[in-house]
């Protein structure tokens, strides 16, 4: 085979697999709550990873406009997955895209914290103004029970 050929197949199957990376690092998955997204945050965790995900939510509730609510699990982030990143940044990076998801009418609820995210935030004295629950289960929960109340009323 031409060597020249080869290294362009190669250079293609790169470029394939840094998409189907790109894709599965901010998935968004239907969830059993009527108008709820959930998107599961896991790995490494990056400004050009917080950009992707705010990207993908937004351009997520643009094409469907009916939905009105993203649940970002932070379950599968431990805390080697942020050492590397700076709390201030990190905590930057969440209020800009919750920021940006109220201004498109969405509700941002965050689950799943690393304890050691939690406890290096508040050591820093940062203020971060978002919805966060222990776990997906219990985010659900109150969304449902809040459905609930909103259709026993009317």
């Amino acid at each position: 085979m031409d060597l020249q050929k080869e290294n362009n197949e190669l250079k293609d199957l790169v470029k394939y697999y840094e998409m189907v990376i790109k894709n599965m690092s901010a998935p968004i998955i239907p969830s059993i709550v009527p108008r709820t997204i959930l998107m599961p945050i896991a790995g490494i965790i990056s400004t050009d990873r917080f950009e992707l995900i705010r990207t993908k939510a937004l351009e997520h509730a643009g094409e469907h406009r009916e939905t009105e609510c993203v649940i970002f699990d932070f379950t599968g982030v431990q805390a080697e997955d942020i050492q590397t990143f700076d709390y201030n940044e990190l905590a930057g990076e969440l209020t800009a895209l919750n920021s940006s998801l109220k201004l498109m009418g969405l509700r941002p609820i965050y689950v799943g914290f690393n304890p050691r995210f939690v406890r290096e935030i508040v050591h820093a004295g940062i203020q971060v103004d978002l919805e966060v629950y222990k776990t997906f289960r219990a985010a659900l929960k109150e969304l449902l029970d809040e459905k609930k109340k909103n259709l026993s009323s009317k």
